[in-house]
């Protein structure tokens, strides 16, 4: 359904600004479409690259490094090829300053299509201002709930008043994908069924926790006992509530959507506490090596979702890079441990050269969401599609789905540790490395 914009009417002044401008032009004996052919294609691209969620952002000098070179500063719009410039912005992991940022790339810069990755914290208010000021926007590293849901004006609604959007797009897995997953791992361990959520109150807290779309549902269905403290607030420095009621409900399992430094937290103080279950799959907080090492040995067996791997049996359209090879150029350039979010920040900028490459000509919003839309690319994380697929009806307009399988720690020599896929029910194509270990 198409929701309502304001309309962006030219008013007389600015009317009498241009056609004075176009004036001078042809005065001046200037071909007008030779200069719009010298100006570049302007993207724009938001991520967290400070602040608490900074791991998130981790690769993105590199990808974009790596984007600039593959390119060599020009893509194709339509037949043409034309300059090509990036324009990066940091939302500090704060979503006001991710929303103010967005609205510069957009009035400032002007830039013809925007590009936003991880978190709902980032995702959701930059994509909220690109719908409103009409600028297509394609987003990832978000599930599609948190991203879709957290945006509507009532949420609560259910989806007869959910509305899709017209000029904001998202790939990513969802919560029924990291629900499948985590059970999956779940029973490769004998336990009670009993476990534990760390909801904190916000984008992915609040979806990961709803009693329609969220976990709560689905582990009463396959016989789960949830124990849900309510939502904490970020950064929270004191978890004793929470463990305190997981200790009570006797909860072998410990799952949860969480920034990093709020999962150390709770890890050390739970384990002080002497609480410490069979498994743990956490998500977002896991997701990094860095967190792992900051956990020391304490860190062995935990969990989380897998979004993407060396392993992952895709390649690049832009560089025909496979996903090893892309990991190991990144661990090479950074002398870093490769990051999930590595490949999906590259899909990023794979789509937005196909999507200019297939749009008419700059400057037309409405033309550049059409070849949005119309996208049929095989990429770094598999096959992207806005074709309605594994989705229901309200999301398949904005949605695409990518691949999710879920994998544990093992602490290697060292402090260093390696990221085991341990389920792929999900997604066979993509191997298995071992099988889960309860927490020892």
């Amino acid at each position: 359904m198409k929701s309502h914009k304001p309309r962006r009417d030219i008013n007389r002044r600015t009317f009498l600004k241009y056609t004075a401008a176009g004036g001078a032009i042809a005065a001046a004996g200037i071909n007008a479409p030779v200069i719009a052919q010298q100006r570049p294609v302007k993207i724009g691209y938001v991520s967290p690259q400070t602040g608490p969620l900074a791991a998130f952002a981790e690769a993105d000098n590199f990808i974009i490094g790596n984007f600039k070179e593959a390119t060599k500063g020009k893509i194709k719009v339509g037949t043409a090829t034309v300059p090509v410039e990036v324009i990066v912005k940091d939302s500090q992991s704060n979503p006001n300053r991710a929303a103010d940022v967005a609205n510069e790339l957009i009035v400032q810069d002007k830039v013809d299509l925007m590009l936003v990755a991880s978190t709902p914290e980032t995702t959701n208010p930059v994509s909220t201002q690109c719908e409103i000021q009409e600028v297509p926007c394609i987003s990832s590293v978000a599930p599609w709930q948190s991203w879709f849901i957290g945006r509507q004006a009532n949420p609560g609604g259910g989806p007869p008043a959910w509305k899709s959007f017209d000029y904001t797009y998202h790939f990513f897995w969802g919560l029924e994908d990291v629900i499948a997953v985590y059970t999956n791992m779940w029973s490769q361990v004998q336990t009670n069924k009993s476990v534990g959520a760390l909801f904190p109150n916000d984008g992915d807290g609040n979806a990961w926790g709803d009693k329609v779309v969220g976990f709560p549902p689905v582990l009463d269905k396959l016989g789960y006992k949830l124990t849900d403290p309510g939502r904490y607030q970020d950064l929270t420095d004191n978890f004793s509530a929470q463990i305190s009621a997981f200790k009570s409900a006797n909860c072998e399992i410990i799952t949860g959507v969480v920034i990093p430094p709020d999962f150390t937290t709770f890890w050390k103080q739970a384990l002080q506490q002497s609480f410490k279950p069979k498994v743990a799959t956490i998500g977002k907080a896991i997701l990094f090596p860095s967190a792992l090492e900051a956990l020391g040995p304490d860190g062995n067996n935990l969990g989380s979702e897998v979004w993407w791997t060396p392993s992952h049996p895709f390649k690049s359209s832009l560089t025909g890079a496979t996903a090893k090879s892309l990991a190991a150029a990144y661990e090479s350039a950074t002398k870093k441990q490769w990051t999930q979010p590595i490949g999906f920040v590259h899909a990023l900028f794979e789509l937005a050269v196909d999507v200019m490459k297939r749009t008419p000509k700059r400057g037309d919003p409405k033309a550049t969401v059409q070849a949005i839309a119309a996208t049929n690319l095989d990429t770094i994380v598999g096959h992207l599609q806005w074709n309605g697929a594994k989705l229901p009806p309200f999301a398949q307009k904005n949605v695409a789905k990518t691949p999710l399988v879920g994998g544990q720690w093992r602490l290697k020599s060292g402090n260093k540790y390696e990221l085991v896929i341990t389920d792929n029910k999900t997604f066979p194509a993509i191997p298995t490395g071992g099988k889960m270990e309860p927490i020892t």
